[in-house]
């Protein structure tokens, strides 16, 4: 639970700072690139992870890493700031909620979307434009697949789940029958 206040807290940071779209692009990027050199280097994220290794070399080692990148600013402050809070850990956990805050202070309604099977094109542009029209606003869709479903979509939009899917009918109906 404290993980996933300190992600989100991070995460509104960043997505508090950055000026506009091009700058978020740049510095998600810049993000996912250096979460895949530390995930992918075993030598790397086994001195990241040791206790015998001193926070100033882990500091310098990083520094180095970020200066052979040329990442902005911003992108560097985040990186050096959970290190040094020994939070790198968390950076993919940012990562995933970082674009729903983007778009929150942009105006727009982020929804979670699981189907059973990956949808297509034109039933993704059906379903954002269905939304968009309920919302009276722009909405982002971010598309899983949950093979629990059977059947049908279960949409997300903050606390709120409403569940069009087979599992979901058979739940309500069960609710139901067990009420009498």
């Amino acid at each position: 639970m404290i993980k996933l206040i300190l992600v989100k807290r991070y995460a509104q940071g960043l997505a508090g700072a950055l000026g506009d779209d091009a700058e978020f692009a740049t510095v998600s990027r810049e993000l996912t690139e250096f979460q895949e050199r530390i995930t992918s280097h075993a030598a790397l994220k086994e001195i990241l992870a040791s206790p015998f290794v001193a926070a100033r070399k882990k500091t310098r080692v990083i520094q180095d890493i970020l200066a052979a990148l040329d990442f902005q600013e911003k992108t560097r402050r985040l990186v050096l700031l959970l290190l040094e809070h020994g939070r790198l850990d968390l950076l993919g956990a940012i990562l995933e909620e970082l674009p729903a805050l983007w778009n929150e202070r942009r105006g727009v309604t982020t929804f979670e979307v699981s189907a059973v099977v990956s949808l297509g094109e034109v039933q993704k542009k059906k379903l954002q434009e269905k939304l968009e029209r309920l919302e009276g606003r722009p909405v982002f869709l971010r598309y899983s697949i949950d093979p629990g479903l059977v059947a049908g979509l279960s949409l997300k939009k903050g606390n709120l789940v409403y569940d069009a899917s087979v599992r979901g009918n058979l739940a309500k109906i069960k609710e139901r029958i067990s009420e009498g």
